[in-house]
């Protein structure tokens, strides 16, 4: 977890509602849905699954299950927009 940057968690909150159910849902039945990560140059980038990701945080995981994408800088950016 402590290796994927969150660039989306800058420019957008959370639903703690749903942090909340997700982190009940994770402790209970693992998590269901990996999130997405691009690997841009070595460093990964989550772009999907922000909430999967918060509760994950919260619960003190240490890893979350991920679908690696390769990519370039220019597909990061247009992520980012």
């Amino acid at each position: 977890i402590d290796q994927i940057a969150r660039p989306l968690g800058k420019t957008r909150a959370n639903d703690q509602e749903k942090v909340k159910w997700l982190m009940e849902s994770i402790a209970d039945v693992g998590l269901q849905e990996p999130i997405d990560v691009l690997e841009v140059d070595g460093k990964y980038y989550g772009f999907s699954g922000c909430h999967r990701f918060e509760a994950h945080v919260k619960l003190g995981r240490e890893t979350i299950e991920c679908r690696v994408l390769k990519a370039t800088r220019a597909t990061l950016q247009m992520h980012l927009r």
